[in-house]
């Protein structure tokens, strides 16, 4: 005779902690906030560099001779929401994915309520499910609010006009909006290696310090060994190597290539680090 799971009348493990109560309670928290003041003040910390150094080329002679897309970081709005990018899309959008990856199941657990959840009861899985969507959503909206705010304050202050490329030429500023929401796009997609190892090193340990560092240390080891040339053409299997492909969205004819690339390594790795994540935790003892 097979044996036969009684449930409370009206229960549903699908309807167990909803996103909207699990968004919420994130919301509430004060990284959240104090994350979300950081990205929206970046814009005009650059803002009053510029103006106390007399430009984005550091003076009236300009830099070193090389024209970079900060050197036209003054010239439009779009110029300034794509400078904001790229000097923040190599260590600080990494900062929040950890943060909201790492630390929402071994937060849980440091504060000894993981298991109370688990009893209430919300299924393992359904668990996960919740606080990686959440985590996810959370990530994305730090990497739109960074470029958004940079977008209108660049417009105010710069004006609104076409992005103008370093390398000559510019896209209309019809396309600029488009582009740039094409780089977020790349961006968090790359980003999604660091968010499944701070998610998976979440559900094996119960400091999410741990989390955040391991998951911020290893992307760093990752960026260091990109920069080994004698690993040639391993380097393409380094999520790294593809981090700044969206640099050629910012170009008059859009080039696919190695955006494609970058997100198809991203997305393998975090899908492996995801899977181990939901695999591990279905089988881990819950003491805290």
């Amino acid at each position: 005779m097979s044996a036969v799971t009684e449930v409370a009348p009206g229960y549903r493990a699908s309807r167990t902690l909803p996103l909207r109560v699990e968004a919420l309670r994130q919301w509430r928290r004060r990284r959240t906030l104090v994350m979300g003041g950081v990205l929206a003040a970046l814009p005009f910390i650059l803002m009053t560099a510029f103006a106390v150094g007399g430009g984005p080329g550091g003076g009236p002679n300009g830099g070193n001779g090389r024209i970079t897309l900060i050197d036209t970081a003054t010239a439009s709005g779009a110029n300034f929401a794509a400078t904001c990018l790229f000097v923040s899309a190599g260590f600080l959008l990494v900062v929040p994915v950890a943060l909201f990856c790492g630390d929402t199941v071994a937060s849980e657990a440091s504060w000894s309520s993981l298991r109370y959840l688990l009893a209430s009861p919300v299924p393992r899985a359904r668990l996960l499910w919740s606080k990686l969507v959440v985590a996810l959503g959370f990530s994305l909206a730090a990497m739109v609010l960074l470029p958004a705010v940079a977008l209108v304050a660049g417009t105010a202050a710069y004006g609104w006009g076409p992005l103008k490329l370093p390398a000559g030429g510019s896209l209309a500023a019809a396309d600029t909006v488009p582009r740039l929401a094409l780089v977020v796009a790349f961006v968090f997609v790359s980003q999604l290696v660091t968010a499944g190892l701070a998610f998976w090193l979440s559900t094996r340990t119960d400091a999410p310090l741990g989390a955040v560092g391991g998951a911020v240390g290893l992307t760093i080891v990752g960026n260091v060994l990109d920069a080994v040339t004698a690993l040639g053409s391993w380097r393409e299997f380094l999520p790294a190597h593809w981090q700044f492909a969206w640099a050629d969205a910012l170009q008059p004819h859009l080039e696919w290539g190695g955006m494609v690339k970058g997100a198809a390594v991203s997305m393998s790795y975090a899908l492996v680090l995801f899977a181990l994540a939901f695999r591990g935790f279905a089988r881990k003892d819950i003491v805290s």
